[in-house]
């Protein structure tokens, strides 16, 4: 529907733009009641006089400046239609009322009414903004259609030349204009005036009419069953069918929609080129005048029926949307690119203001640059002069150093000698260190035999001295008992005298463990001489190394239990331990 409202009111712009101004410069009530009824004619809308009155009011700035004619246009009239009307008499009279103020003077190769086509046509290719325009695009679409139709060849060159004209001038053409351009046959000539009316025609059909094919072919009928030849105009949804090609008389419809289907048939009857139209409720057999016209009629319906299966809208609108939607896009495309360029150029120039800037700068960097260098080459000869005297200090300088330096590498190469010395008696050192240490671990390994036999033979004493205060406390029991602890004392006095002879044997091991501790302790104190020889040895050479030293050289303390196999305070308080425990025994 919004289409269609667009379509309406292209027709009544021209209509409302042509209507008499009076002297404030204003269309009258009346010029614009007389179009709004004559508008709500021909679209079959009622007619309300009272909203038009009450819409247009009259005040101190004139009958219409109110709230204007487009809001009644839109809400009274645009809204109630239906589309129930016949275009072409809307078209008619909206041209009647603006064709006698516009159209050319000047004699015209077409006739009025083909003039009247032109016009309607452009409302149909015609941009959709005011005042209305129809682009060079389009312009070359139409006249191409127009050619194609009276079967000329398209001058694509001359066009060119005038698109190139037209563009350096303006956007495109007007209606009035367009018919200018048609009627004075610039691009048609050698064509008589029959033809170019009807190529106008052909196109006006297709484009407005939505004829998308029509022609005369034979009809069966249903009831009689005979042969007739109609007039066939195939439009988007319906194929209908004349006595002529005039359609005065109309003899019936064949309604399209997506279930319908076209298949050809074979001769027979006498007839050829036969074809049928399959439709819900009937069925129509129909014979085109040659091979080529019935193919073309077949591929026409398919894709008529096609269209209808998808929703789309004939193939001629669908054409001029996707050329305005192309035409949207390279303008969009357009403003872009002049926005980048404005960009651009904006950059360009902020870029030659700064290169403006770096060259001044330039030019004021290279003046000091200059004097710079005047300075420079004073400061040049001066450093000349002083870098003289410095080379001859310098020359002074390297001489003693030189001196240094071989006294320094003859100092060197003795201490690195030294040095090698050293290296060797740390090694030798390292070996009787190594000596000591193995000396070492042999006497904790002694010191630990030695630690276990006085762990066994403590065990035996206070195995014994727990003997012997059970023989003390038998003693003390009874006479009947006596007799009895007598035969155990025996048995005890037996046990013990085993015991002592175990300890006589734990006093040979203790012996014999203490014999090998003296000679490692000989072995440790020659491992020890041996060390204290080698650190003299260095600390008289360089006195860089201490040697570790052994234990304290003080006589060890000799006890029952081996020797230092305690300290003095171990050995007192042990000695304290047994006697008390040999006191209580008793």
């Amino acid at each position: 529907m919004v289409g269609l409202k667009e379509e309406l009111l292209k027709s009544i712009w021209h209509a409302f733009t042509a209507l008499d101004l009076d002297r404030s410069g204003k269309v009258s009530k009346s010029q614009l009641k007389v179009l709004s009824h004559n508008l709500c004619t021909v679209l079959n809308v009622p007619h309300d006089p009272v909203a038009l009155e009450e819409h247009f009011r009259d005040d101190d700035e004139g009958p219409v400046s109110n709230q204007g004619y487009m809001p009644y246009l839109n809400k009274f009239i645009l809204e109630k239609v239906q589309g129930n009307f016949d275009k072409v008499e809307f078209n008619r009279m909206c041209w009647t009322l603006c064709a006698k103020k516009n159209l050319s003077k000047s004699p015209l190769q077409i006739s009025d009414e083909d003039a009247f086509k032109v016009w309607v046509i452009f409302n149909f290719l015609s941009e959709d903004k005011y005042p209305l325009i129809i682009v060079p695009e389009e312009i070359e679409y139409l006249l191409k259609k127009i050619t194609e139709a009276m079967g000329a060849g398209w001058q694509q060159e001359q066009f060119d030349h005038y698109k190139i004209a037209l563009n350096t001038s303006r956007e495109g053409l007007s209606a009035w204009e367009l018919i200018d351009l048609i009627g004075s046959g610039q691009f048609s000539k050698g064509m008589d005036r029959q033809t170019v009316s009807m190529a106008i025609n052909e196109v006006f059909n297709e484009l407005i009419l939505d004829v998308l094919k029509q022609g005369y072919m034979l009809k069966k009928g249903h009831k009689r069953k005979n042969w007739t030849e109609r007039w066939f105009v195939l439009k988007p949804n319906i194929i209908s069918y004349y006595v002529s090609e005039d359609l005065k008389d109309k003899k019936g419809d064949i309604i399209l929609d997506g279930n319908c289907c076209v298949e050809a048939l074979p001769d027979k009857d006498g007839k050829k080129c036969l074809f049928l139209i399959k439709c819900l409720d009937k069925s129509f057999e129909i014979s085109a005048s040659d091979k080529k016209k019935k193919q073309e009629w077949i591929q026409a319906i398919q894709t008529t029926v096609s269209l209808l299966r998808a929703g789309s809208p004939p193939p001629h609108k669908e054409a001029r949307q996707k050329r305005k939607e192309l035409r949207q896009k390279l303008l969009a495309e357009q403003e872009e690119l002049e926005r980048q360029m404005k960009e651009l150029q904006t950059a360009n120039e902020n870029k030659q203001k700064e290169l403006e800037t770096v060259r001044k700068q330039l030019e004021a960097a290279a003046a000091r640059a200059a004097e710079e260098e005047k300075k420079r080459l004073q400061t040049q000869v001066e450093l000349q002069d002083r870098f003289s005297l410095e080379l001859e200090r310098e020359k002074m300088v390297r001489q003693k150093m030189e001196e240094q330096v071989a006294q320094k590498s003859s100092e060197l190469e003795q201490y690195l000698q030294r040095v090698r010395e050293l290296e060797e008696m740390y090694k030798q050192l390292q070996e009787a260190l190594e000596v000591e240490k193995q000396a070492r671990q042999d006497e904790e390994t002694v010191r630990k035999l030695q630690a276990r036999l006085l762990e066994e033979e403590s065990a035996k004493r206070a195995e014994l001295e727990k003997w012997h205060l059970q023989q003390q406390q038998t003693i003390q029991m009874t006479e009947a008992e006596k007799q009895e602890l007598e035969n155990q004392r025996m048995i005890k006095e037996r046990a013990l005298q085993v015991a002592m002879q175990q300890l006589e044997q734990l006093e040979l091991e203790r012996k014999e463990a203490l014999e090998q501790y003296e000679e490692v302790k000989k072995k440790l104190e020659t491992a020890a001489n041996n060390t204290k020889t080698w650190k003299d040895k260095v600390a008289h050479h360089e006195g860089l190394i201490r040697l570790i030293e052994p234990g304290s050289k003080n006589p060890h303390l000799i006890t029952n239990w081996g020797p230092a196999a305690f300290t003095e305070a171990e050995l007192e308080e042990r000695q304290k331990n047994w006697k008390g425990k040999k006191a209580t025994s008793e």
